[in-house]
């Protein structure tokens, strides 16, 4: 299971609700005949099943975690954990949504307690605990999204070649050379830009 940089791929979430189509065009949307599939096989051959399921969600999935814990790598660290344990507990058999909307739930579950977890406002045991749908409440869903909105307003008040680093680095993977290259400027800056972000990031979180 080798997929290509989640970077440039379209954040499904964002895509929710959304008409398949244009227009007056009623036809199924491509997600329900994928989730058709993928429950098919899962029937037939688990591991397949499992392995198509990583296949069609661990892009979107890195592109949305990405949004919330500004760290490619730390994106891809949870979104793994999250199919790990759905692979360890079996949750083919029991899931009663759909597996995107389980998978997208979990994924932004386990991205707030990662964020509050880094922030030191819960212990570190709880990230492993928090992650599965079932456990998030009514409250828990209002406050990522919370914080989602909350990470945008501060990223965006940033300066601009500020911002223009921090995203670069955090969204988009780039080294430090890349982007001194990109907004030329001296890979000491960048250092100071994405120290500056992060600490505005850090201060901000620890009030909210």
């Amino acid at each position: 299971m080798n997929p290509e940089p989640f970077d440039q791929q379209p954040d499904e979430e964002q895509n929710l609700g959304k008409p398949a189509g244009h227009g007056g065009d009623k036809r199924v949307p491509e997600s329900t005949d994928k989730e058709f599939f993928i429950r098919k096989t899962f029937e037939t051959d688990p591991a397949k099943g499992y392995e198509l399921l990583f296949r069609t969600y661990y892009i979107p999935l890195c592109s949305h975690a990405v949004r919330f814990v500004y760290n490619k790598e730390v994106a891809e660290d949870l979104v793994t954990e999250i199919f790990l344990n759905f692979w360890k507990k079996h949750l083919h058999l029991t899931v009663t949504s759909t597996f995107r909307a389980y998978l997208f739930t979990a994924v932004r579950n386990r991205c707030f307690t990662w964020l509050r977890w880094e922030f030191q406002k819960t212990r570190q045991e709880e990230l492993a605990e928090h992650s599965g749908l079932d456990m998030l409440s009514p409250q828990q869903i209002m406050e990522t999204d919370e914080l989602y909105m909350h990470i945008e307003r501060v990223i965006n008040g940033l300066p601009p070649q500020c911002q223009k680093a921090f995203v670069l680095s955090r969204f988009e993977g780039k080294s430090y050379q890349e982007i001194a290259a990109r907004l030329d400027v001296s890979v000491k800056a960048v250092e100071g830009h994405i120290s500056r972000a992060l600490n505005v990031l850090r201060r901000s979180l620890k009030r909210n």
